[in-house]
This record gives structure tokens, C-alpha cells and sequence, in this order.
């Protein structure tokens, strides 16, 4: 990833809404969510999701399909893989046995071990 679209991403997710709007349209892969239900589930207008999702789509952290009179909405997780890679790229001085793993998946809460203190 070039440094020019690192920073458009970065700047498009530097927003509540939009970062909201990614957040949901990852948990809601592979299938996506038609863009009046985006707006709904975060009580944004509809007119005003509209512009959230052309800046996201500007930045290439999503992609929409036309489902008959719908409008699908998916995040790009290959553009989200790639900008944090290149976030990362530099880690520990090159050493990458330094660095941990970065994965883009957190187990469910409900899956997640319980740590007794």
C-alpha cells in the first residue's frame, strides 16, 4: 500500500459515523448490508449515509453490488489486511519475531476464556 492511500483510509475511518459504518459492515461478512439498513441500524438519514459510504468507498475500505433494487455495502477486509500491514510493516526493526501475529479476528465474548485474578 502506497503512503497516499494509507491516509485516505485513515482519514475516511476518522470519523464516529463512518468508523461505526465499517465496524458494522465487518461484523456482517461475507454477505453485506443493504445501505437503508445501515442507516437504520445507526439512526443515520438516509442521505447522510449515502455520503459516509462514497467516502469509505473513496478510501477502498468498501465495495458495493447492485442486488436487484438494492444496494449491497461489504467491507474491503483485503484494503483493512493492507493497511495494517503497512502499519506494521517497520515493526521491531524488521525483526518479526518480535512482533505478535496481527489477526483482524477477535474470538466471541461468550467464546473467550474467563481470567481469574
Amino acid at each position: 500500500m502506497e503512503p497516499e492511500q494509507a491516509i485516505l483510509a485513515l482519514a475516511a475511518l476518522a470519523q464516529s459515523t463512518r468508523m461505526s459504518v465499517f465496524k458494522l459492515l465487518v461484523a456482517h461478512e461475507p454477505d453485506g448490508l443493504a445501505a437503508g439498513d445501515v442507516a437504520k441500524l445507526l439512526a443515520v438519514p438516509q442521505n447522510t449515509m449515502s455520503a459516509h459510504l462514497a467516502i469509505l468507498a473513496r478510501a477502498d475500505l468498501v465495495m458495493s453490488e447492485r442486488r436487484s433494487r438494492s444496494i449491497i455495502y461489504r467491507a474491503n477486509l483485503a484494503a483493512l489486511q493492507s493497511l495494517t500491514s503497512f502499519l506494521v510493516e517497520d515493526c521491531c526493526g524488521g525483526r518479526a519475531d518480535l512482533c505478535a501475529p496481527v489477526t483482524l479476528c477477535k474470538p466471541e465474548r461468550s467464546k473467550r476464556a474467563k481470567v481469574r485474578v
